[in-house]
């Protein structure tokens, strides 16, 4: 490269010689300066056991302390973030032009919702494992009703927002109301545990904007990750931002499978592990000899973990380890698989549902590293689990061939 990093004026390439430093560094985005000049702490790596880990400052703006959150793999697509409510207090009052949904951690209270010109306010009550969503631009408020610290966390479309703004005060100060997006009718949270299928995926969903506890709220049978598999996807205030929540037996795992970066699993409850890796390692890294690319994060409640770090499409696969169901939520900001990727009318299929040998991106039991097995059923005789995964899900069935040599490249993202 024939640039000098140092010069200030532009110079031609000379000879057959390329323009440009060659070597640089990421420039941060709107949204990664907004993030600094709050002066809390920005977490970014892989995930954490759980989120109150997390150091947390005080928080100016929002009137309590808290911590940025960034896991690697989510940039420019969706923020996060915990905040801690003081005892007996509340946050300051907000409004912005952008969706955010809450989980309670820990801690009780109330949340006032409300419209710019309104004279009552909108309010009903949250306790530990209450999800709730906070409609575009409204006016809101968290109060924590006990003499302890509540904590909660958040996810929202700030850095799509921002990053495309880059006005803070558009943001933080737009008068628009969305009327649509937040009558004031007395049932707006409402719990609604009735179930329909997505109008995508036909995968089990619920149109409320409240769940009082998605710790232990029934969710339908899914089966598509692991055997007995259960899984509900809330829609909450005609939100844009996707995420659902799912529950794996004890004593068995799901089966892993790829896709690209955006997803961030969050423990509800019980135990377990995530292990991830890049797609071309393909699915045996360990019987391949790249065992050692393979990144994995243990967590329990409230501890979280990227589901693609780097970038591009990953495998990652969960295991429950406690003798109480593995209970997630997985949040993927507005990338959700019925908007991306193709044009509208485009066929798509449920990839990451399918197995291999039927161009998916699961992978079967019986295709998987033989080092998942048996690494899984040491665990579980270490923690005094049952091991309930049937030995004939490790047998290939018969009719079935496969190439494990040849790439299998599926549409979408999710």
């Amino acid at each position: 490269m024939s640039t000098d990093s140092t010069a200030t004026t532009w110079q031609e390439p000379t000879d057959h010689h390329r323009a440009g430093f060659g070597e640089f560094k990421k420039q941060p985005t709107p949204y990664d300066a907004f993030m600094e000049s709050e002066g809390i702490p920005v977490f970014r790596g892989l995930g954490v056991r759980t989120v109150t880990d997390l150091p947390m400052v005080d928080w100016e703006r929002k009137g309590g302390r808290g911590s940025y959150i960034q896991t690697i793999g989510t940039e420019t697509k969706w923020g996060h973030f915990v905040v801690e409510i003081p005892a007996g207090g509340a946050l300051n009052a907000e409004k912005h032009m952008f969706e955010e949904i809450y989980l309670a951690v820990e801690g009780r209270g109330t949340c006032e919702v409300w419209q710019e010109g309104d004279v009552n306010k909108h309010v009903f009550e949250w306790q530990k494992g209450s999800m709730f969503s906070i409609p575009m631009n409204a006016w809101f408020r968290l109060v924590n009703a006990t003499s302890k610290p509540a904590v909660l966390m958040a996810g929202n479309t700030a850095p799509n927002v921002l990053n495309q703004l880059n006005n803070v005060e558009a943001v933080f100060d737009n008068p628009f109301v969305f009327r649509d997006r937040f009558s004031g009718a007395d049932d707006f949270y409402k719990y609604r545990d009735e179930v329909e299928p997505d109008p995508v995926r036909g995968l089990a969903m619920r149109r409320t904007n409240f769940i009082p506890d998605v710790v232990d709220c029934d969710l339908p049978l899914d089966n598509r990750r692991s055997p007995g598999y259960r899984r509900v996807e809330p829609y909450m205030t005609d939100n844009q931002f996707y995420y659902w929540i799912g529950q794996h037996e004890n004593g068995r795992y799901s089966k892993a499978h790829a896709h690209t970066s955006a997803a961030i699993l969050i423990c509800l409850k019980g135990k377990g592990y995530t292990y991830t890796w890049p797609e071309h390692l393909g699915p045996t890294p360990w019987a391949d000899g790249n065992g050692d690319q393979v990144q994995r994060l243990d967590y329990e409640p409230f501890g979280f973990i990227t589901a693609a770090p780097g970038g591009a499409r990953w495998y990652h696969q969960h295991f429950s380890v406690s003798k109480e169901p593995f209970r997630l939520s997985a949040w993927f900001g507005p990338h959700n698989p019925g908007r991306d990727p193709g044009a509208p009318g485009t066929k798509h299929t449920d990839y990451t549902a399918r197995e291999l040998h039927e161009g998916g991106t699961s992978i079967a039991y019986w295709m998987e590293d033989p080092h998942i097995r048996e690494e899984y059923a040491q665990t579980l005789a270490a923690n005094g689990v049952e091991l309930r995964m049937d030995p004939s899900w490790y047998e290939q069935p018969e009719g079935i061939t496969w190439n494990p040599n040849k790439t299998q490249m599926a549409d979408g993202i999710q």
